[in-house]
């Protein structure tokens, strides 16, 4: 199976509505490994690697996020693996 890397910038209401634990949970559960963090602008930055059809059900999930979150858009970038990540976290 193919493992990718999903670069994905979430721009809306996705700050202090639990959306990076909500993602790192939604990471976890699918088992992609990678990063989420709060941007200055108010976006809210993910990494991710795993197998494309993986990455792609986590996509699904970025384009509404949890409950109170309001997804305007996201941009994304597909590129090759690297295999850095042993686990999803959220980086500061």
């Amino acid at each position: 199976m193919e493992v990718a890397r999903l670069h994905a910038q979430i721009y809306g209401l996705v700050q202090g509505v639990y959306f990076r634990d909500s993602t790192r949970q939604k990471a976890a559960s699918l088992g992609v490994k990678g990063w989420t963090r709060n941007k200055e602008d108010g976006s809210v930055e993910v990494v991710a690697e795993g197998p494309r059809p993986k990455l792609e059900s986590l996509l699904a999930f970025l384009r509404t996020g949890p409950t109170h979150a309001r997804v305007d858009r996201v941009e994304t970038k597909w590129e090759a693996a690297t295999g850095e990540f042993v686990s999803f976290e959220i980086v500061w």
